[in-house]
């Protein structure tokens, strides 16, 4: 008669990695912006096995795992690496570093040789405004675009026009990873036909790997945030009333939110808090930023 084994339980050292691995799923899915119940769509996981793995309790399979990563557009090694600060600005480079080829990547070693310690400064024809929405990105991109006489793109709307679906349809049809590629290729592409503009991106563009690397390059690029509480109540204001059903758990989600891309966020080359100010206000301080940045940049000023 067969006899029948009880599954193994894992020691404190397996314990504390799934504890970590749980905790980079849900960072990795506050990046993207996702719902759990979305993963579990888009991943085909149970939304209950979902549950259990972000509580550490959870020993998915390695197919399991690849499945969870590429709904999220994640490397499945940046879900499994031992070290977790390798899931912030050095997965990022090394990725980039990963699609060099030989002579490319002895190019970029010598260029980061060369350069170790200063950073890149693109110039200031293309200005993107990242963060997560409410921070005031559309208000103060157009005020700069009209100010400046050049044009002012909304990525998110780039995307539905060059693709002829709403964003909610490309999720559904394409998933994050299709999405992400797509408004890369529409980032592209006003980079490629204009020679001057202001960008507003979505909120998850800077946690992409492949996208951050072409806006932080190209563009000199400016984060709008706000307090949590400021982002919730702009939302509200501009009439999305969907947190007001759910404010507790939709406001924790937000800081989530927040923390996990906070990380990406912060290589932009500046920095813009919006919080307790007017629009003039705010406004005006971009202004002193983007002015002090270009004084700096030219050689004679430098003390």
């Amino acid at each position: 008669m067969a006899t029948r084994t009880t599954p193994r339980r894992a020691n404190s050292h397996e314990a504390a990695y799934l504890g970590r691995l749980a905790e980079r799923i849900r960072d990795a899915r506050a990046q993207r912006g996702m719902t759990r119940a979305q993963l579990a769509k888009d991943s085909g996981v149970s939304l209950r096995f979902l549950a259990q793995l972000e509580g550490g309790e959870g020993n998915p399979s390695v197919l399991v795992l690849r499945r969870i990563a590429a709904a999220m557009g994640f490397p499945p090694d940046a879900l499994l690496a031992e070290d977790a600060a390798r899931t912030n600005g050095r997965i990022l480079l090394e990725q980039v570093l990963a699609r060099l080829s030989d002579r490319d990547l002895a190019a970029a070693q010598r260029l980061l040789t060369e350069t170790f310690g200063s950073a890149a400064t693109p110039g200031d024809a293309y200005i993107s405004l990242i963060g997560l929405r409410g921070a005031g990105k559309t208000t103060l991109g157009r005020r700069l675009a009209e100010q400046r006489g050049v044009p002012f793109f909304e990525l998110d709307r780039e995307v539905e026009r060059e693709y002829g679906s709403t964003i909610g349809e490309i999720l559904q049809l394409h998933g994050q990873p299709g999405y992400r590629r797509f408004e890369r290729e529409s980032l592209q592409a006003v980079l490629a036909k204009h020679e001057a503009a202001v960008i507003e991106t979505g909120g998850g563009l800077a946690a992409d790997p492949e996208t951050l690397p072409v806006l932080l390059g190209s563009t000199l690029t400016v984060w709008v945030r706000a307090s949590p509480e400021e982002h919730m109540g702009r939302v509200i204001d501009q009439g999305d009333l969907r947190p007001m059903a759910r404010s507790r758990q939709a406001m924790q989600e937000l800081k989530e939110i927040l923390k996990a891309r906070e990380p990406y966020y912060r290589q932009a080359h500046l920095e813009l808090d919006t919080s307790a100010k007017t629009t003039d206000e705010s406004f005006s301080e971009l202004i002193g930023l983007l002015a002090h940045r270009a004084t700096l940049a030219r050689p004679g000023d430098r003390g």
